[in-house]
C-alpha cells in the first residue's frame, strides 16, 4: 500500500494525525527533502528506509514504490502542502494503476492557508469576495491562456499565487493590469517555518520590499481586498438571521 501525505507548510506540527500515525508506522518513506522538513523523519521507526526525491526521477520513485510494494512493505510518499495542490502525484498514480498497486491520498495544509494564518486575514469576506483563487505564472510549466493571470485578477477574487516569487515583477504587472487598482499584497516566505518572513505591501511598492529583503524561492503571494478592506459582518451570526440551530432574536 503506498500513502500519498501532506506534510503541512512548513511546521513539523501541521501535518495531520493520520498522516503522522501512516508516517510512525511506515517501512519506507520518500520525501519532498528541498521543501518536506526532515524533523518529520524523527516520528519514523528506527528501520524505516528513508529517500529524498530531491534528486530522484519519476522513474527512480516508481522503482522504489514497486519494488516495496512488491515485498509487502508500507510505502509513505511525503509531499509538502497538500499533495494535491502542485503536488505532481497525479502522474505517480497512474503508475502506480498499471501495477495494480492500491494507494490512497492523505490530505495535508496547503501553503496558501498557512500563509492566510500568518497575516491573520480570511480569504472570504462577506461583501467583499467569496472566491479564492489558487494559480501561478508560467514558468517553465505553462499556464493555459484563458488562466493568464491578468484575466483572472479581473475577477476580483481573493488570490493565493504559487511558485512565482522569482518573477515577482511580472506577476505585478499582471496584477495591476486584472485589478485595476492599487491592491494590498502580502509576501509570505516559509510560511509556519520558524524563519518565516512576511512582507506587506501594495502592488505600487512590493516589487521593491521583496528584492530589498532578498525574497527569491519558498514564498506564497496573497493579494485582494480580503487583506485590508472593510466588509460585512456575517449572517451566520447575527442575531436577527435565523437557521436550523438558532431562532432570530426579537429586534426592539
Amino acid at each position: 500500500m503506498v500513502y500519498f501525505i501532506g506534510a503541512g507548510p512548513g511546521s513539523v506540527d501541521l501535518i495531520t494525525v493520520k498522516g503522522r500515525d501512516l508516517l510512525e508506522r511506515a517501512d519506507v518513506v520518500i520525501y519532498a527533502g528541498s521543501l518536506v522538513s526532515k524533523e518529520h523523519l524523527e516520528y519514523c521507526k528506527g528501520d524505516v528506509q528513508v529517500y529524498n526525491s530531491a534528486n530522484m526521477t519519476l522513474e527512480d520513485v516508481m522503482e522504489i514504490m514497486t519494488m516495496e510494494d512488491a515485498m509487502g512493505k508500507l510505502v509513505v510518499r511525503l509531499h509538502t502542502g497538500d499533495p494535491s495542490i502542485y503536488g505532481a502525484i497525479r502522474e505517480q498514480m497512474v503508475e502506480l494503476d498499471k501495477f495494480n498497486i492500491r494507494y490512497e491520498v492523505v490530505p495535508g495544509v496547503s501553503s496558501f492557508t498557512g500563509a492566510a494564518a500568518a497575516i491573520n486575514r480570511e480569504f472570504t469576506l462577506p461583501g467583499v469576495t467569496q472566491t479564492v483563487i489558487l494559480t501561478r505564472v508560467e514558468g517553465r510549466t505553462p499556464v493555459p491562456e484563458t488562466e493568464d493571470l491578468e484575466a483572472l485578477a479581473a475577477i476580483g477574487a481573493s488570490m493565493a499565487i504559487f511558485l512565482s516569487i522569482s518573477m515577482i515583477d511580472k506577476v505585478v504587472d499582471k496584477l495591476r493590469s486584472g485589478y485595476k487598482k492599487n491592491v494590498a499584497i502580502a509576501v509570505v516566505e516559509r510560511a509556519t517555518w520558524e524563519d518565516e518572513r512576511i512582507i506587506m505591501g501594495h502592488l505600487d511598492d512590493i516589487v521593491e520590499k521583496v528584492k530589498e529583503n532578498n525574497i527569491t524561492k519558498c514564498a506564497q503571494i496573497l493579494v485582494g481586498d480580503f487583506i485590508d478592506s472593510n466588509f460585512d459582518k456575517s449572517l451566520l451570526y447575527d442575531k436577527s438571521f435565523s437557521h436550523m440551530f438558532r431562532d432570530a432574536e426579537d429586534i426592539k
